[in-house]
């Protein structure tokens, strides 16, 4: 579990870097024109990244049932309220096929447009670096927010239990 707001800035930058090169080697798989395999490789990707950014923020669902039970109600319950689809969840197949099909219009643009000559390549590639890239950063955002919230209501825990004890001195 995260223990600091430096600590939680660091892990967010990271994050970002990973998405980052994820996205990249996403246009490219899309430049190439194989029907399907733009589609392949993305779900491939997010099978791989959305459980490191989860494990980097401390909420794999292993990470979560490790925890005390004080702090495990309080990652579920900001994850509840963050309402975030992926951070605390196994990543699975029909969970990233979901989550691109949310993307539909852009995934059809894609299929279609990388047919068109020389230009269709570099559209396609384009729009699957943006999709690949809006995922990963709305996950991030979201652990963001869930480790942040977490980290806050700690801190006031712990300035409530402080508290009582420098006012009887």
């Amino acid at each position: 579990m995260i223990e600091s707001l430096d600590e939680l800035e660091k892990v967010k930058k990271s994050c970002y870097s990973m998405v980052t090169k994820s996205s990249t080697l996403s246009a490219g798989a899309a430049i190439i024109p194989i029907p399907g395999l733009d589609l392949g490789s993305d779900v491939t990707l997010l099978l791989r990244l959305i459980p490191k950014i989860n494990d980097k923020f401390g909420l794999t669902p292993e990470q979560i049932e490790n925890l005390d039970t004080e702090s495990k109600i309080m990652v579920m319950t900001a994850i509840s309220n963050v309402g975030s689809k992926m951070a605390g969840k196994y990543i699975t197949k029909k969970l990233v096929l979901s989550l691109l099909q949310k993307m539909g219009v852009k995934m059809v643009a894609k299929g279609t447009t990388k047919f068109v000559p020389f230009i269709g390549s570099a559209v396609a590639g384009g729009i699957s670096f943006t999709s690949m890239k809006y995922i990963g950063n709305r996950h991030i955002e979201d652990c963001y927010q869930i480790a942040l919230a977490t980290l806050e209501k700690k801190r006031l825990e712990q300035e409530i239990v402080i508290e009582p004890e420098t006012e009887q001195h």
